[in-house]
């Protein structure tokens, strides 16, 4: 299956001109399956910690809004994340959209920051400490969204659970791209599984120095096939989930606790 990372900026003077040279990209590529970043169709809530209802809400609309075009796209798949109140309660959601199924909810935010930038636990709760995977036509798919990347329990948990896919995306800054992509490759060999990752790219808003740097990293080795950049903001490349399935019966993930 052919699967698109990307980076996009996080600025609502420029996002309708990215999304269309995004939706050009994926056309052109043929793309099954596109990787958004965490959060990325309205300026980043939590650079400040002066939690604002009326920007969430308008966040959350905004999402809404973006959401509603991703027929453009088709006939990928989309995962991404968004600003969502569910029950009375704000949550950072994992979502699939596909043409079969639509939007389908996959996955809340559980570990949340909250540091100078990214004070994520004073804007909105944690999820249900739940790991699930979800199907898709082509692909058996999990979620991490950003910091989650760091619990690799359940990278494992997902290996165990038969997914080919690791999807992440993040919001992440300019001064720890390395160790986010060390990050990302020790995701991939832990779980035997595909770790697709897309991110705000390296632009200033808000005070924050964003960093970019979509990837994909394939599943037995935690080879790095591409990174995206300022210059290639999209990168398209052909993944095979059944590299991942072969993966998972090789070293470390065949060795049991």
């Amino acid at each position: 299956m052919k699967a698109t990372v990307c980076e996009l900026k996080n600025s609502e003077d420029t996002l309708a001109e990215e999304w269309e040279k995004l939706v050009v990209h994926v056309r052109s590529e043929k793309s099954e399956l596109v990787v958004l970043p965490e959060m990325p169709f309205a300026p980043w809530v939590a650079h400040t910690r002066n939690v604002d209802a009326e920007v969430w809400t308008a966040s959350v609309e905004m999402h809404e809004r973006w959401i509603s075009r991703f027929s453009v796209l088709l006939p990928a798949t989309v995962a991404g994340s968004r600003p969502v109140v569910r029950n009375g309660r704000r949550l950072n959601e994992a979502f699939l959209w596909d043409e079969k199924e639509g939007y389908r909810a996959v996955h809340h935010k559980y570990y949340l920051p909250d540091d100078e930038g990214w004070w994520e636990a004073s804007w909105y709760e944690r999820g249900a400490k739940e790991f699930t995977t979800m199907e898709t036509d082509r692909a058996r798919i999990g979620f991490l969204l950003c910091t989650e990347l760091w619990f690799n329990e359940h990278a494992r948990g997902y290996g165990r659970q038969g997914t080919e896919l690791l999807v992440c995306p993040r919001a992440t800054g300019s001064f720890s791209t390395d160790k986010w992509l060390a990050g990302g490759r020790t995701a991939a060999v832990v779980s035997g599984a595909w770790c697709l990752s897309s991110n705000f790219s390296p632009t200033v808003s808000d005070g924050m120095k964003w960093g970019g740097s979509g990837w994909i990293i394939e599943p037995e080795d935690g080879r790095v096939l591409g990174v995206t950049s300022r210059e290639r903001p999209f990168l398209t490349l052909d993944i095979d989930p059944a590299a991942a399935r072969a993966a998972k019966k090789t070293y470390p993930r065949y060795v049991v606790e």
